[in-house]
C-alpha cells in the first residue's frame, strides 16, 4: 500500500477545511487536504458571511476576491415578510447592520463588511487560495479510517475513481468533514445534543424576481401564505444572484409522507409561492438535509482536532454556520504551525478546544433559539398547522381590519418582528467571543461592564481573549486597520508613545525563542499615526503600556503601564503560552520536523 507522510492531514474541503489548509500553507506548513467529493460545494448551502469571517479572508490576503463573488451588504438589506413576492407585504426588517439604527455598530467594529457568498462561491476562492500557497488537495479520496498513536495518526484512505488505497501518516489531523464526520466518530469524539429535528429541502432555482425584489433588496423573503404553517409557513427564498438567482427553502413533515421534489411539482411549488403562475422557471438542483441540534464536548483528542460541522451542527438562523467554521480555523492553525515547526509545546493545541467549544455550544444554542423567536410571527398572523386558506385569509383579514382586536395583533406582529433583531443584527454573537484558556494571560482586571444588550451589541475591549479592537489609522498617506497591524501567522507587540522598551525586548525576545514576533507602535514617529483618536478612546491601556496579540488577532496578555522589565515580562508570557522555554523553542525551530515528505 502506498503511504504519504505529512505533518497536517486536514479531512474534509468545505469552508473550515479549506481555510485550515490555506492558512498551515502560507503560514510554512507542508499540508494535505483530502475530501470524498470530486470538487467544491455543488450548491449554494451556506450564504451569509459576517465581518469576522472577511476580517480572516483579510488576513488571508483574498477579502477582495471574496468580495467580488458576493453579493454586497447594501442589497442585504432588507428582510420580508409577505402571503407571496406578488401579494400583500406583512412586515419588512433592515437586517444585517444595514438600517439607520445599526449602521454606524458594524461600521465601528471592523475594516471588513459583511456580504452574501454562498458556498459554491466561495470556496473556489479559497481553493485557489490554498494551492497558491502550497497547500496539496485531494479530491475524489474518501477517508475510510483513522487512529492516532502516541507518535502520529494514521489515515486509511480510497481514491473513489480508481480504487487504489493509500495510508497517510501525519503529526496532527483536523476531521473537517461535516455532520457524517468519520473522524468524530473514529477518534470517539463525545458529542451532545439531537440530530433530526426537523426535515428540509432546498430547491436551487433560476427565476427572474426582480419587480419583486429591486425596491426591497434583501437576502431572505419569508412567504407566510393562509393555509399554511409548517414551521417556516409556505416557504424561504434565499438570493443566491440578485434578482434571478435562488434557493427555495421549506420544510416539511415526514410522517405526513415525503414531498413530490420533481421539477414539475418544485415549478409549481414555488409559482404558488412568488404569487405568479405565468413566471419561467429552471431547476438547478434538490436537496433534502435536516436540522440538528448538536456540539462536541471536546474539540480535541491527542493529536486531532475537529472543526466546523464536525464540531457543531445547528440550523441556519443567524447564518453563523460557515462562519464560525472560518474562525474555527483561524484559531486552531497557527496553533498547529507553531507546534509542528516547533516553537509550541504539542499542549497548546488544547487551547483550541478551551477557547472555540464554548463558542459551538453558544452559536448552536443561539441558532435553535432564533428558530424557537420565529414562532410568535405566526402566532400574531394567526396560523397554525391544519388550517383550511378561508380561515388563515379570514385571520389576515382581521389582522389589518380597523378594530380593536386588529389594533392588538398588529402590535404583536410589530414586536414579533422587532425579536427578529436577535437573529438578523446578533451582533454580539457574531464578534464578540471571548476566549479563556493557557493561551491568554488574564490581567486580573474585571471583565468590562455591558454597555447595551451583549448578544445585540458588540463591545470591543483589549481585555485579554478578546478580539483586537479595530480602529483607523493612517500610514504613509494611507488608512489601516488597527487589524493590519496584527495577524498574518505572527504576534505582534502593540504600544505606543513612552513604550519602545517593549519594541526593543520583543526583537530580543522572538529571536530568542526562534518566532517572528513582530512590533508595532501606534503614534508620532511609529507605524502609523491615531489621526482620529478612535485607538485612544479604545486601548484601555496607557500609551505606554503594551499589548501582546496572538496571530489570529486575539490578545493574549496585556500590561496597563511599562513594566519595570518589559523582556522579563514577554519572554515570562511567551514561555506560558508556547510552553517552552526560548532556549528550547529555539533549538526545537531550527529542526524541521521528521515527518515532512
Amino acid at each position: 500500500m502506498k503511504q504519504i507522510r505529512v505533518p497536517v492531514l486536514v479531512v474534509g474541503a468545505g469552508p473550515a477545511g479549506l481555510t485550515t489548509a490555506a492558512l498551515l500553507a502560507k503560514y510554512g506548513v507542508d499540508v494535505l487536504a483530502i475530501t470524498r467529493y470530486p470538487g467544491t460545494a455543488n450548491s449554494p448551502r451556506a450564504h451569509i458571511t459576517n465581518q469576522r469571517a472577511v476580517e480572516v479572508f483579510r488576513d488571508l490576503g483574498i477579502e477582495e476576491r471574496v468580495m467580488s463573488v458576493a453579493t454586497p451588504v447594501a442589497q442585504m438589506r432588507n428582510n420580508v415578510w409577505a402571503t407571496s413576492f406578488a401579494g400583500p407585504e406583512l412586515a419588512r426588517l433592515q437586517a444585517w447592520g444595514t438600517g439607520e439604527r445599526r449602521a454606524a455598530d458594524y461600521a465601528l467594529a471592523s475594516p471588513s463588511h459583511m456580504c452574501n457568498a454562498p458556498q459554491h462561491l466561495l470556496e473556489p476562492v479559497i481553493l485557489t487560495a490554498a494551492r497558491e500557497f502550497g497547500a496539496r488537495l485531494l479530491f475524489n479520496t474518501e477517508l475510510v479510517s483513522i487512529r492516532q498513536t502516541d507518535d502520529a495518526v494514521h489515515a486509511q484512505v480510497v481514491d473513489r475513481i480508481t480504487g487504489e488505497e493509500t495510508e497517510i501518516v501525519a503529526d496532527y489531523a483536523v476531521g473537517a468533514d461535516g455532520a457524517q464526520s468519520r473522524v468524530v466518530t473514529d477518534i470517539g469524539f463525545d458529542l451532545e445534543g439531537e440530530m433530526g429535528l426537523g426535515c428540509a429541502v432546498n430547491c436551487w432555482l433560476e427565476v427572474d424576481l426582480t419587480k419583486y425584489c429591486e425596491h426591497r433588496p434583501g437576502v431572505l423573503y419569508w412567504i407566510a401564505q393562509p393555509g399554511s404553517d409548517y414551521w417556516v409557513g409556505s416557504g424561504t427564498f434565499i438570493c443566491v444572484r440578485p434578482w434571478n438567482e435562488w434557493v427555495m427553502l421549506f420544510m416539511y413533515n415526514p410522517q405526513a409522507g415525503e414531498p413530490d421534489l420533481s421539477d414539475e411539482a418544485v415549478i409549481a411549488r414555488a409559482r404558488a409561492t412568488i404569487g405568479d403562475p405565468d413566471v419561467a422557471i429552471k431547476v438547478k438542483s434538490v436537496s433534502k438535509w435536516t436540522i440538528n441540534k448538536m456540539f462536541a464536548r471536546q474539540m480535541v483528542k491527542g493529536r486531532v482536532a475537529i472543526a466546523g460541522d464536525a464540531a457543531h451542527r445547528h440550523p441556519p438562523a443567524n447564518g453563523l454556520g460557515s462562519n464560525t467554521s472560518v474562525q474555527d480555523a483561524f484559531n486552531l492553525a497557527w496553533k498547529l504551525a507553531m507546534i509542528v515547526k516547533g516553537q509550541a509545546s504539542p499542549a497548546l493545541l488544547q487551547s483550541y478546544s478551551d477557547e472555540r467549544q464554548p463558542v459551538a455550544r453558544q452559536i448552536v444554542e443561539r441558532a435553535m433559539k432564533s428558530v424557537v423567536d420565529m414562532h410568535p410571527i405566526s402566532d400574531a398572523l394567526g396560523f397554525r398547522e391544519g388550517q383550511s386558506v378561508r380561515e388563515g385569509q379570514a385571520s389576515l383579514d382581521e389582522l389589518f381590519a380597523d378594530t380593536e382586536q386588529g389594533r392588538r395583533r398588529r402590535q404583536a406582529l410589530a414586536e414579533a418582528v422587532e425579536l427578529q433583531h436577535y437573529q438578523f443584527n446578533c451582533h454580539g454573537v457574531e464578534l464578540g467571543q471571548r476566549y479563556a484558556s493557557a493561551a491568554v494571560i488574564k490581567d486580573g482586571l474585571p471583565q468590562p461592564t455591558p454597555l447595551a444588550e451583549p448578544e445585540l451589541y458588540y463591545q470591543p475591549t483589549t481585555t485579554p481573549g478578546a478580539c483586537l479592537p479595530h480602529a483607523w489609522l493612517e500610514h504613509d498617506g494611507a488608512a489601516v486597520s488597527t487589524l493590519d497591524l496584527v495577524g498574518r501567522g505572527a504576534f505582534t507587540v502593540l504600544t505606543g508613545p513612552g513604550g519602545q522598551a517593549w519594541l526593543d525586548a520583543a526583537r530580543r525576545v522572538g529571536e530568542d525563542f526562534g518566532i517572528d514576533l513582530r512590533v508595532a507602535l501606534i503614534g508620532y514617529g511609529g507605524d502609523a499615526l491615531d489621526t482620529y483618536g478612535r485607538w485612544r478612546e479604545l486601548r484601555e491601556i496607557e500609551e505606554d503600556g503594551c499589548l501582546l496579540v496572538r496571530p489570529d488577532r486575539f490578545v493574549a496578555y496585556r500590561s496597563m503601564t511599562l513594566a519595570a522589565d518589559p523582556e522579563a515580562a514577554l519572554r515570562q508570557v511567551l514561555a506560558d503560552i508556547l510552553g517552552k522555554a526560548p532556549a528550547d523553542a529555539h533549538e526545537a525551530a531550527r529542526s524541521p520536523s521528521m515527518l515532512i515528505a
